[in-house]
């Protein structure tokens, strides 16, 4: 494919392509779910707005921001402080399950068939819905999850524990000190293994998942693959989007599906293989189920 794209955006009838996307769930052989942040809003884990105030009004009256994201970058004064913003973050968005069973329906059209997912989402929402874990691929990191903020080692630690407790005894906007987390091998201060910087710990179970994905697609190479693209924007574009129309044209059996609202494009080339719907996630499957 070109390195200058020709992009064609969502085009046809909303009903005929929903029932196109059907028809390619039921003749792929293999399929390949590449989920972005837009899956997860659909579900009900949003950032901004009623679920945000509910959560963190304290924080936003005292410093002024309006959005989960804003607040995650603000240089609290105190880890004590940091920590409490962030468990609670933690605990409402990988914790707790989503409002709506977007996961569930996905699972319940990907499930008797050979799949595999590829997310940048960190927020664990496939394996709580019963998705398979060796079909899983979690490239960015999971909120899960603290790692050295060094780092000393190649290491990473589940964190629900410790931040639950957080979570139950913080006050006044303050985690107690003796729940600061520190690498039990240097001492360092814990950070979240999310992928920020070249700090990130791909740890055995990153390079584990990575080896079955690459070899997933290894195997169906050749055969007919439903690329199936939920909610992916072009903040990481190279890590789903971008290798997903390529694979796509490169293979005149595979199909590319992209649902997402407002961004429901494929590039030229591989238009007559694409089936692009601008519409609500939740919507789109509801309709095939």
């Amino acid at each position: 494919m070109s390195s200058r794209i020709s992009i064609s955006r969502s085009t046809g009838d909303y009903s005929d392509n929903v029932n196109r996307l059907r028809e390619a769930l039921d003749k792929a052989d293999a399929i390949v779910v590449g989920a972005g942040a837009g899956l997860s809003t659909a579900a009900g884990f949003t950032y901004s707005g009623e679920r945000f105030e509910r959560y963190f009004a304290d924080f936003a009256a005292k410093y002024g921001f309006s959005d989960m994201y804003s607040g995650g970058f603000y240089p609290y004064p105190t880890p004590e402080e940091f920590w409490a913003y962030w468990s609670r973050y933690i605990f409402i968005n990988r914790y707790l399950d989503p409002q709506k069973p977007v996961y569930d329906e996905l699972l319940a059209l990907v499930r008797d068939k050979d799949y595999f997912v590829l997310t940048t989402n960190v927020d664990h929402c496939f394996q709580k819905a019963g998705f398979e874990k060796a079909r899983l691929f979690y490239t960015q990191g999971d909120y899960g999850l603290f790692q050295c903020s060094g780092p000393c080692r190649k290491e990473t630690f589940d964190n629900e524990s410790v931040i639950r407790r957080m979570v139950d005894r913080q006050r006044e906007m303050q985690v107690p000190s003796e729940l600061l987390p520190f690498c039990p091998h240097c001492g360092r201060p814990m950070t979240l293994n999310l992928r920020s910087d070249d700090r990130f710990v791909e740890d055995e179970g990153w390079h584990e998942a990575a080896k079955r994905y690459g070899a997933f697609l290894q195997r169906c190479a050749d055969g007919r693959v439903l690329f199936l693209e939920l909610g992916v924007g072009y903040n990481t574009p190279g890590i789903i989007k971008y290798p997903f129309w390529q694979m796509t044209a490169r293979n005149t059996q595979a199909v590319y599906a992209c649902v997402n609202f407002g961004e429901a494009v494929c590039p030229a080339e591989i238009d007559a293989q694409s089936i692009c719907i601008n519409g609500e996630i939740s919507r789109v499957l509801e309709s095939i189920l």
